[in-house]
């Protein structure tokens, strides 16, 4: 009767059983899910960071084919509610044209955006070609024995074109806040050091002076008294900055106006003294709340106001502080006295996921750049260098909106360039 009883028991209870323990483990799930939820929709707070590592794996006309580790690292050094979120960006590269690429490009905002630090540290084991100064048909020759070549030819070239050095940058700038509506000004110190710079296009033959090989680097030099080999750019710069954009990485509204005067005297290392003014502004506008489509403006002005400068500091396409404008250009491929870059770009959101909204983006740009030559009369705006292209985005970081871009690009002179980028351009 007993071990009856027990049966049907465990015939009537065992279900049950089984069933608590299943949903045990169903509610068990649910919340460590609505907590993974909740954890992701806590407002960030200070000294939160937000680390995004990257493969680097990509294409570059002044590199070849590029390959590395980066990072995007992101964090409010305050308290989020009165504090910008601070960036970094780090980069250890490697390319097939045997040169090794170390920066640290950063921005950093401290409590209630009292100050800004600017960074922009390199290490490059490089090389460029000579290209000429200034914007228009002369910029494709590389020697005045008629040595020219399209752009589209570029990744064709070997190493002989190239100029290859070795190249370390410390700049940093210091801001303070002088008003509230997020006005800084402030100083920076500015150090350039071009070392076993190898001019290997440069051939000279005295006994048959018509069969030299002069390059515009070599006779921008002799004109103007610098080494063949080396050059030093030291600096100190007065800086004035309006800052009204709401994210670094990846704006959505705001407005961004930076001026530096910069002084190079020879008493602190330069090897020439000169004067340097730098014009920048950006522009972001969203065209619904959700800010899914944006249109922005970028553009600045750098120019020699006194003085000259060595070669390779010489204002030049893509060598601002994170190296991104000019696009499809590559690095240095327009360089002058003075040089002037706009350009306007169109983002838009495609596609999202049930756990980033903005997984995915696109994009579309035009610019252009003009450079002046100096003493071959070429001047500012007689040419104008378009740019166009399209790009994706990838969301990684959805608290620091740090984004993955692939672009593609056509310009003049059969110009064609893939960049893989963090972040936006600009």
């Amino acid at each position: 009767m007993f071990r009856r009883f027990f049966l049907i028991a465990i015939v009537l209870f065992l279900p049950s059983v089984v069933f608590a323990q299943t949903d045990s483990k169903s509610d068990e799930k649910a919340k460590k899910k609505e907590a993974k939820a909740l954890k992701k929709e806590v407002d960030p707070k200070k000294g939160d960071l937000y680390f995004s590592p990257v493969p680097v794996l990509g294409a570059n006309p002044a590199f070849g084919f590029i390959y590395g580790v980066g990072a995007a690292a992101s964090s409010y050094l305050g308290e989020p509610s009165t504090t910008k979120l601070s960036s970094a960006l780090f980069g250890l590269a490697f390319t097939t044209k045997k040169q090794t690429i170390v920066t640290l490009k950063s921005t950093a905002f401290t409590a209630n955006n009292t100050w800004i630090l600017m960074g922009d540290w390199r290490f490059l084991n490089s090389s460029q070609p000579t290209w000429g100064l200034g914007t228009g048909p002369q910029s494709a020759r590389m020697a005045d024995s008629g040595f020219t070549f399209d752009d589209k030819d570029y990744n064709g070239t070997s190493e002989a074109d190239m100029m290859t050095f070795e190249f370390f940058r410390f700049y940093q700038t210091f801001l303070r806040k002088i008003h509230d509506k997020q006005l800084y000004a402030g100083l920076g110190v500015h150090l350039d050091l071009f070392n076993n710079i190898d001019d290997q296009l440069l051939y000279q033959n005295p006994n048959q002076p018509d069969s030299s090989v002069i390059t515009p680097y070599y006779a921008y030099n002799i004109y103007n008294g610098f080494s063949q080999t080396k050059s030093t750019l030291v600096g100190l710069s007065a800086n004035v900055l309006l800052d009204t954009r709401d994210n670094i990485n990846n704006p959505h509204k705001g407005r961004y106006a930076f001026a530096s005067f910069k002084v190079n005297p020879t008493f602190i290392g330069s090897d020439q003294s000169s004067t340097q003014l730098w014009l920048e502004y950006r522009q972001y506008n969203s065209f619904d709340e959700k800010s899914n489509n944006i249109l922005a403006f970028w553009a600045f002005g750098n120019f020699t106001t006194s003085g000259n400068l060595p070669y390779m500091n010489l204002p030049a396409s893509a060598w601002d502080q994170y190296a991104k404008s000019s696009e499809p250009y590559a690095q240095g491929r327009f360089r002058g006295t003075n040089l002037v870059f706009a350009g306007v770009e169109y983002r838009k959101h495609i596609w999202g996921s049930s756990n980033n909204a903005k997984l995915i983006g696109a994009i579309a740009y035009a610019n252009f750049t003009t450079a002046s030559g100096g003493e071959n009369g070429i001047g500012l705006f007689d040419y104008l260098e378009p740019g166009y292209g399209l790009g994706l985005r990838f969301n990684i970081s959805k608290r620091a909106r740090t984004n993955i871009g692939i672009d593609y690009g056509w310009g003049h002179y059969g110009t064609t360039g893939l960049f893989l980028r963090l972040n936006e351009n600009f």
